[in-house]
């Protein structure tokens, strides 16, 4: 069936009845962190709610204010996945939350028209899509599309957008003979009833289930951002449309004021004044490794001419580095001294390295690493790694001096 929102895709609310609703599972995650949330699956007589589908994500929306937090679609069955359980029978109201919406109809219509375009110019074919946050990319199937022939298509798919071309939403069934002759890429398994055929009227005619707009006025305009080399010897040409064109160049207005601000200049000397302050950086931070060689060097040195040398070193730098402390620990010689050397912040985490005769490492070097909650390995009187809890060093320096006074005593 075609659901209340393919037939009219600027609809934003709808009255309708509860046919079932059962306790079910979501599977969300957010910031990497996987959770399942338990609530209920709800199937209404119709909905406005668009389900997944046609490489369009779902809508979100609400059933008697009740959020709904993920549409899917079951054969010829939408199921609306809410928090609350609603009573069989009883008459609901579904609206639809229309910003999202109409920026999928924008992105997905835009798709279409890109898609027609690049076909009928090249014949470079859509093999695949998706629609992003931020946004969106087609996959062609060509190897390459030139910085020329972008922009013929942006200049044309524009020009259909400025005529104000009409898009018709027409159903027919897998046994019309138009069947066989519209743009698809095949239907699902589980496709039911008739056929929805997008048809840009003189540009494009496609089989569809998604929402889409009714003119493409209502795309207001295409910016193509640029292609990447895709998979398979494929293109993925990147475009924005709609809403997320101005959205996309208020922050790049933002972002070349605040680079104005900061680099003193001009937009267009932002590439200038940075490729300079790139070279600067590297000046200094060659500069930067050169003195901090040199300083662990005269470390060691000054360490190793010290008249009553202690049989433990430590020393913790702030802006050190692995090879800072194997330089130390390589100009002291440490088969008669044991080394504890540590970088980074004093009190989070950095780098250790703990050096001295192999037998010695090897039976300190984990639990000095665990007492600084890091992970690390060593080999040939080495033990070196990552330090979560750099401050625990002092217990460390503790460890070793008992390790050390008891040697004595022996």
């Amino acid at each position: 069936m075609a659901f209340h929102c393919q037939r009219d895709c600027y609809a934003t609310e709808l009255l309708t009845e509860v046919v079932s609703c059962s306790p079910g599972n979501l599977k969300t995650e957010c910031g990497g962190k996987k959770e399942v949330l338990c609530g209920f699956n709800v199937l209404l007589k119709d909905t406005v709610l668009f389900p997944e589908g046609g490489g369009q994500p779902d809508d979100r929306g609400f059933i008697n204010e009740i959020p709904v937090l993920r549409i899917t679609r079951l054969g010829p069955d939408a199921v609306h996945f809410i928090s609350t359980p609603l009573e069989i029978g009883a008459q609901v109201l579904v609206k639809v939350d229309w910003e999202r919406r109409f920026d999928h109809m924008q992105q997905h219509s835009g798709q279409h028209l890109v898609t027609a375009i690049a076909d009928s110019l090249y014949g470079y074919k859509t093999t695949s899509w998706e629609l992003g946050r931020q946004r969106s990319f087609i996959e062609l199937d060509t190897p390459v599309v030139t910085v020329e022939q972008i922009d013929v298509i942006e200049k044309l798919v524009n020009q259909k957008i400025r005529e104000r071309v009409p898009v018709v939403v027409r159903l027919i069934t897998t046994d019309d003979p138009e069947f066989d002759m519209v743009r698809s890429r095949g239907l699902p398994d589980d496709h039911a009833g008739p056929v929805r055929i997008i048809d840009i009227q003189g540009v494009d005619a496609n089989m569809c289930c998604g929402t889409h707009v009714s003119n493409l006025s209502d795309l207001q305009m295409i910016k193509i951002l640029g292609t990447e080399k895709g998979k398979k010897n494929k293109t993925n040409l990147f475009f924005l449309a709609g809403e997320r064109v101005l959205k996309f160049a208020a922050r790049s207005f933002s972002v070349e004021k605040s680079l104005t601000s900061l680099l003193k200049n001009g937009p267009e000397e932002h590439i200038e004044a940075v490729e300079k302050l790139q070279k600067t950086v590297k000046v200094l931070q060659k500069n930067n490794l050169t003195l901090l060689r040199d300083l662990a060097v005269l470390t060691a040195q000054t360490f190793k001419s010290s008249a009553d040398r202690d049989k433990l070193f430590t020393l913790h730098r702030k802006d050190g580095d692995n090879e800072f402390m194997n330089i130390v620990a390589n100009e002291l010689g440490t088969e008669d001294i044991l080394v504890f050397l540590t970088v980074g912040d004093e009190k989070a985490s950095g780098l250790f390295l703990l050096s001295g005769a192999a037998d010695v490492v090897e039976q300190l070097g984990p639990r000095v690493s665990e007492l600084l909650d890091g992970k690390g390995a060593g080999k040939k009187g080495r033990f070196q790694g990552k330090a979560n809890k750099m401050s625990q060093r002092g217990n460390v320096e503790i460890l070793l001096r008992e390790f050390i006074n008891k040697k004595i005593e022996e």
